[in-house]
């Protein structure tokens, strides 16, 4: 499946729930001939949102990859969740993306969500559009969601269009059209062909003046890029097209502007364009710079792949599909060429793995017509046969190795405990429970001592899904309870300890003596930070990496309140005792498990339980309640702003406090707020929470 890598587009449309991601992605595939009829999210009918759930609840859960062509550009385009709780799913396919398309609801403007994907887009420095839809609905402001993204977001959006009206067919400039401020025309889509005919025309008389004042505002930001451009306006004179194109294209794959066009996706207003400018600014595999890899052969040397056909193979999993006949792993090709019947080797477990068969990806599907030989740079593929691999790990040529940098997922933040009626319902269980997690790298499975299994997630909504899928898609009879919230462990203030180990064991006298310093931190890059800090003292070879080995299994063994996982902790060895006679690694590791424990006592044990962050939107008259109800949740305001007739708050509550909140949100509001949850950190719990946990 060879193809000219620069007319390739992987793209992701990402957002808030609600904004119009899924109804975006159904329109550029009617428009660009892959579907022959509009797919309706209230209906359950849109190619992306295949899955019961996704049809019954009317938002998306899975990403779902489509491939079509608009004009001569070949685009692969993920439609992402909204969701916070499936927020791991915009992680992956920004992780492999080359460009995003951002929409934004022209009501509500820039939301929680919002917030969170721009940020991850931030971090994988992924350029990106921005589109303003809904604005055919009441109240849509399409200068306030400008200033919003400016000041909200950091972002350094430029206008490339403006809407003709705001509003509904009954308000009294209602929006029907958009007007390109590159070719200043104004461009209206034809109703009886569901948008796909576009009429460009003059702008009118009245409209004019404002038009000029937007392309003048327009320019002047793109002034800063171009010397070219600029020295056209001083001598003034025209500025083509083609050159404002070329202008915006190079900084919006710089990351300096993102450039906003604006519609209503639902009646086919405004979408064409935005294909356009996928074309025409983000960019192909070509614009992105060489992938960095570490070479485990070569003593984790870093090295680069160029997106070239001619350069050794590598690729990242980003998703697995479990199905009855073999997973189906999702794969961005970053170097090099793939063909099907071929081993590669998975480079992080370091085992070779078979390539049966190559796909095109349509949604969840494999397409009849989809299969290939071959694939190669830049391009996202489907693959049957492979038997070790999961999400984030490396594929390559066996030749040639390279690690690239996995995927990080947040941490769960509720449990649900399952139990099986009998069991051969506990295999089975544990058979499902096996495939969801290849599927979902945020779903944790674990086995408690009662005989329940536990599930942990990202949200209420994330487990409700699971359950749901164990019972209708897998019919299994077990029993579900009450979901609980994930808790950490951690300690009070700095402790020094030693750990001793003077024993004898079987008949033999053993020594050893380890020193810890250990210390509470705010935040760390992984729970458990594990130092060194007696390098300089002669040891013999065994005795530091059985210590630290020790350690982090001990690390990973959990508090002594009540075993749950520690986290923002910093343990550091200061110094190791040993007899040449009578130390040997058990007692290294008695001596090591022992000084742990020690300082997790003297540190003072603290219960850490999970800070939610809480976006409301209410109308103005409800806020004193809402104000109310979260002071006794124990959550803290931490700002109130005004929008219209409108009030957003942000509050910073513990998740035990928020269980069933949207049924007491909607009380409180008469169904007229709503509310965006996300994770944000843990802190310590109360005294008498602790005491409740406390073994």
């Amino acid at each position: 499946m060879a193809r000219d890598t620069s007319r390739i587009r992987n793209l992701g449309i990402i957002a808030h729930i609600d904004a119009g991601k899924t109804t975006v992605t159904e329109r550029m595939l009617f428009y660009s001939g892959a579907k022959h009829r509009v797919g309706q999210v209230d209906k359950g009918t849109t190619e992306t949102d295949s899955d019961p759930e996704e049809q019954e609840r009317g938002i998306t859960i899975y990403s779902a990859c489509v491939t079509f062509n608009w004009r001569d550009v070949h685009i692969n385009l993920l439609d992402t969740p909204g969701h916070v709780d499936f927020t791991a799913e915009v992680e992956r396919c920004l992780r492999v993306l080359d460009g995003a398309v951002v929409v934004f609801s022209a009501r509500e403007g820039v939301e929680a969500q919002s917030e969170t994907v721009w940020r991850q887009a931030d971090r994988y420095r992924v350029p990106r559009l921005v589109f303003i839809n809904k604005l055919d609905r009441e109240g849509a402001n399409f200068e306030g969601v400008l200033e919003e993204l400016g000041h909200r977001l950091a972002a350094r959006p430029v206008a490339v269009q403006i809407p003709v009206g705001e509003g509904p067919p009954h308000v009294g400039n209602p929006f029907r059209g958009v007007i390109d401020l590159i070719t200043m025309r104004m461009l209206t889509f034809d109703p009886a062909s569901e948008g796909q005919q576009i009429i460009p025309s003059e702008i009118p008389d009245q409209l004019r003046d404002g038009a000029e004042l937007w392309r003048d505002l327009m320019l002047e930001r793109l002034y800063d890029y171009s010397n070219e451009l600029m020295e056209l306006a001083l001598q003034e004179e025209p500025i083509p097209p083609e050159l404002i194109r070329r202008v915006i294209r190079n900084a919006t794959l710089h990351q300096q502007i993102q450039p906003v066009l604006c519609g209503s996706a639902l009646h086919g207003i405004g979408v064409q364009p935005v294909l356009d400018a996928v074309a025409d600014y983000l960019p192909s595999p070509l614009d992105r710079p060489p992938v960095s890899g570490v070479n485990p052969q070569h003593g984790d040397r870093v090295e680069r792949r160029r997106p070239e056909a001619e350069e050794p193979f590598c690729g990242l999993v980003f998703k697995v599909l479990p199905v009855k006949t073999g997973d189906v792993c999702w794969l961005r090709v970053y170097s090099g060429t793939l063909r099907a019947n071929t081993r590669i080797l998975n480079t992080g477990r370091n085992v070779k793995d078979n390539v049966a068969q190559l796909w095109q990806i349509h949604a969840t599907r494999r397409v009849r017509e989809g299969q290939v030989e071959s694939v190669e740079t830049g391009d996202i593929v489907g693959i049957v046969g492979l038997r070790h691999s999961i999400t984030g790990d490396t594929l390559c040529d066996p030749k040639h190795p390279i690690l690239l940098e996995s995927i990080q997922f947040p941490e769960t933040v509720i449990s649900m405990a399952i139990e099986p009626e009998s069991s051969p319902e506990r295999g089975k269980l544990a058979e499902v429970l096996e495939m969801l997690k290849r599927q979902d790298p945020t779903l944790h499975v674990s086995s408690g001592d009662t005989g329940q299994t536990l599930v942990s997630g990202m949200g209420e909504l994330h487990l409700e899904v699971v359950k749901n899928r164990l019972l209708r898609d897998f019919n299994l009879n077990v029993k579900f309870h009450k979901p609980q919230v994930s808790f950490r462990e951690s300690i009070a203030r700095p402790a020094e300890v030693v750990g001793e180990c003077h024993r004898q064991l079987g008949g033999q006298t053993l020594f050893a003596k380890v020193r810890l310093k250990m210390e509470p931190v705010a935040e760390a890059a992984v729970p458990v930070e594990i130092r060194v800090a007696c390098a300089g003292e002669e040891l013999p070879p065994t005795a530091l990496p059985t210590v630290l080995e020790e350690l982090r299994a001990r690390a990973e063994g959990g508090g002594l309140i009540a075993g749950y996982p520690l986290m923002k902790l910093r343990v550091t060895v200061t110094g190791i005792e040993f007899d040449e006679e009578h130390s040997d690694e058990r007692a290294y590791r008695i001596a090591a498990n022992e000084a742990f424990n020690l300082g997790l006592t003297q540190g003072g044990k603290v219960l850490l339980e999970p800070i939610m962050k809480l976006d409301i939107t209410t109308p103005d008259n409800y806020l004193g309640d809402f104000v109310g109800d979260l002071q006794q949740r124990r959550a803290i305001i931490a700002r109130t702003e005004n929008r219209g007739q409108m009030t957003l708050i942000e509050a910073h509550a513990p998740l035990m406090e928020l269980f069933g909140y949207s049924s007491a949100m909607r009380s409180l509001s008469q169904g007229r707020a709503g509310c965006s949850i996300e994770p944000l950190r843990y802190e310590p719990a109360p005294p008498e929470i602790m005491k409740q946990h406390e073994i």
